[in-house]
């Protein structure tokens, strides 16, 4: 546990100074290659979109969405490959649905499962109740007379991808060997198409969705309002929700688009938040993951992190130097592997750590090795070696990160400009930050006295 006194918090040291460069050139390198990155997107998602364009043609149930434009965006941040959803929308009315929540779910399932019901009154829904699509309902004191059935629906659409493909090879409307349905299989709840774009090979999901109004109550929380644009959270939970498979008979709530827009809203702010995240992906791919994209971190697990750090850090001058920024996701992503608890944006019951076959005390260990001596994962170029500095932290430092799971009242500013100080990258002025800073100082060294 810390000391009998609470040191002053740190400004840049004439050596940390040095060091600032060295997270610029790294981040160059990665920006340099976001304009080939987006091009090989574009690329690949024409040839889906044709595939898809064939799709709606031969079944117009199924709709083609043009209006999501965030992927792109996403993949330019990115240096990893995690595969990318893609929308199909049915084109079914919503209002005429009625959303069954599931009393139970499983844990780690996150928001809701669903059953989707057709009411009985709803007219010109024909379509809709077929048989491939559609299960008639055995009772009569049901609201609706039947439910759109996932698996039924996944069926039909993984039939009508593999023609579509055939038809846009036979007619040449895609170049030769650009589109690979080997892994398009029954049971699955998202279809898998793997694009060739130039020398890069791009993994689509394929996600039928239906787009319903329902309330999100997160996107409608107080805190959440001060690390975002004006009204863009209004905004946003205007959209509603997107309702895709969670098994063969029930739907789920998908936020991905939602976070999507608020990351976008994100990149609108002054300051280095989304330059922070693209330089933790890059690590995360060569260092914590050791160039391996399995079971580690994902592009969606850091991005929750950059979502948390935001509410906890508002204020712009958190976000003005690019080595702070990075530490204020760092600092967030620490204290969730320790605790083994990364709560969900919009559903914080939900812990995103909870599953997955992740190693989270080797993922921690290497995360932390990071923070305390980023240089060696940060050089790019032999002109970049230099003498080795000391470790920024101690070994108490996980003792410290672990206190929110005992005391949930930890999830807060001055908890994590606690953290910040530790790291030597505490470079705020506030008057009433540092002296909340210094009051979780004395509550922890209280602590360590108790323990002691």
């Amino acid at each position: 546990m810390p000391g009998s006194e609470m040191p002053a918090p740190c400004v840049f040291a004439p050596d940390m100074a040095e060091q600032v460069p060295l997270w610029h050139h790294y981040l160059l390198a990665i920006q340099s290659r976001e304009s080939p990155r987006v091009q090989d997107y574009q690329r690949a998602e024409n040839i889906l979109l044709t595939v898809l364009e064939r799709v709606h043609a031969l079944d117009s149930r199924f709709i083609v969405d043009y209006s999501r434009d965030l992927e792109a965006f996403q993949f330019a941040l990115r240096s990893s490959e995690d595969p990318l959803d893609v929308e199909v929308l049915l084109g079914v009315d919503s209002e005429a649905l009625l959303i069954e929540e599931s009393e139970a779910t499983e844990p780690g399932d996150g928001p809701a499962i669903c059953r989707l019901g057709i009411l009985k009154e709803a007219s010109g829904l024909e379509p809709w109740m077929t048989a491939d699509i559609f299960s008639v309902s055995s009772e009569d004191r049901d609201k609706c007379c039947g439910h759109l059935v996932p698996s039924k629906v996944l069926c039909v659409l993984k039939d009508l991808l593999v023609a579509a493909i055939v038809h846009c090879k036979h007619h040449r409307l895609i170049p030769p060997g650009s589109l690979n349905a080997a892994n398009l299989k029954e049971g699955q709840m998202r279809l898998s198409l793997l694009v060739s774009s130039g020398w890069r090979k791009i993994r689509f999901n394929v996600v039928p969705v239906v787009r319903k109004k329902h309330r999100v109550p997160a996107l409608e929380g107080a805190q959440l309002k001060l690390g975002f644009p004006e009204g863009i959270l209004r905004r946003i939970a205007s959209h509603g929700v997107d309702l895709v498979p969670a098994n063969a008979q029930h739907w789920r709530i998908s936020t991905g688009y939602l976070l999507s827009r608020l990351l976008d809203a994100l990149g609108s702010l002054p300051g280095h938040r989304l330059d922070s995240l693209s330089i933790l992906d890059r690590v995360n791919l060569e260092s914590w993951q050791g160039g391996s994209q399995n079971h580690g971190l994902t592009f969606d697990h850091l991005k929750t992190v950059l979502l948390w750090a935001s509410t906890l850090f508002p204020a712009p001058e958190d976000w003005a130097d690019l080595q702070g920024s990075v530490y204020r996701q760092l600092v967030v992503l620490l204290c969730c592997l320790a605790t083994r608890k990364l709560p969900h944006f919009l559903y914080p019951e939900h812990n995103l750590l909870q599953d997955g076959g992740l190693d989270l005390g080797t993922i921690y260990q290497r995360v932390e090795h990071f923070a305390s001596q980023p240089e060696e994962s940060l050089r790019i170029h032999v002109t970049h070696l230099g003498p080795s500095r000391p470790p920024r932290i101690d070994n108490g430092v996980k003792a410290l990160l672990q206190l929110p799971a005992s005391d949930p009242t930890y999830w807060a500013t001055a908890y994590f400009d606690f953290l910040l100080d530790k790291f030597q990258v505490f470079n705020i002025q506030d008057k009433d930050r540092i002296s909340a800073m210094q009051n979780i100082f004395q509550k922890t060294k209280t602590m360590g006295s108790e323990n002691s």
